[in-house]
């Protein structure tokens, strides 16, 4: 998201009640497995887990539940087939939303999805119609409080980063998706703590939501996202104060 939206979701991501927490480490557990058993345990050999876990140190998950997970994927103890499915979707007042889902039943995800669509104001799009207002993106976000602009900024830039974003809370900084792990090791390696580091979908152009209309695009992502099988939601939405 764009604007301070995204720094909403941060906060929003980093401390969930429990019941919410418990969903999200559901279903990273659920994507470690699947991705161990598609391509392996080991993520030296395995992009895609190696940003799974990204996701997991992002989430606090703890380390015992990421150990079980991949060891239930890679061992054959997850014998559920996925399929991973992208659903293109039209939200209230004109917002655009992409939904990430995993599943083991094409037809139930699709019947559930359409019901919380039917019930909170959405439509799905024709092909193409959302994924081409969005850019595939890595995405890097640290807090002002945990390094200084000038060294963050030219850190980034050097380990091959195309954007660099000054913030009030802090900087954003945006990678082509295959330099993204160089321009994170590089600032790992220094210490400076990560709020949140993934690839992820960054609309061209946003829609701004005044506060009389984000209840209902509000319910609709948050309805989205408590699915089992919705792995991510992205949107164009930016929400005013």
């Amino acid at each position: 998201m764009a604007g301070h939206s995204k720094w909403a979701k941060v906060k929003h991501f980093k401390g969930p009640i429990d019941a919410k927490r418990a969903r999200i480490f559901a279903k990273l557990s659920r994507e470690l497995s699947v991705l161990a058993k598609i391509a392996g345990a080991d993520p030296d050999l395995n992009p895609r887990l190696r940003m799974a876990l990204l996701k997991c140190r992002n989430a606090n998950m703890p380390s015992e539940n990421i150990e079980r997970a991949i060891k239930r994927g890679a061992g054959g103890g997850d014998s559920a087939n996925y399929e991973e499915l992208t659903y293109e979707v039209y939200g209230p007042h004109g917002v655009a939303i992409l939904g990430e889902v995993s599943t083991d039943n094409r037809n139930r995800a699709a019947a559930e999805i359409r019901s919380i669509l039917a019930k909170n104001g959405g439509s799905i799009a024709t092909s193409g119609a959302v994924t081409r207002l969005f850019h595939r993106r890595g995405q890097i976000i640290i807090a002002r409080e945990s390094a200084g602009e000038d060294t963050v900024m030219e850190m980034a830039l050097e380990a091959g980063a195309e954007d660099f974003k000054t913030e009030p809370e802090g900087y954003e900084i945006l990678t082509d998706p295959a330099h993204f792990e160089a321009v994170h090791r590089a600032i790992d390696s220094k210490g400076i703590r990560c709020e949140t580091a993934t690839i992820t979908f960054i609309p061209d152009i946003v829609v701004l939501i005044r506060p009389s209309d984000a209840k209902a695009v509000s319910k609709l992502i948050e309805t989205l996202e408590e699915h089992d099988d919705v792995k991510e939601i992205y949107t164009n939405a930016d929400f005013e104060e």
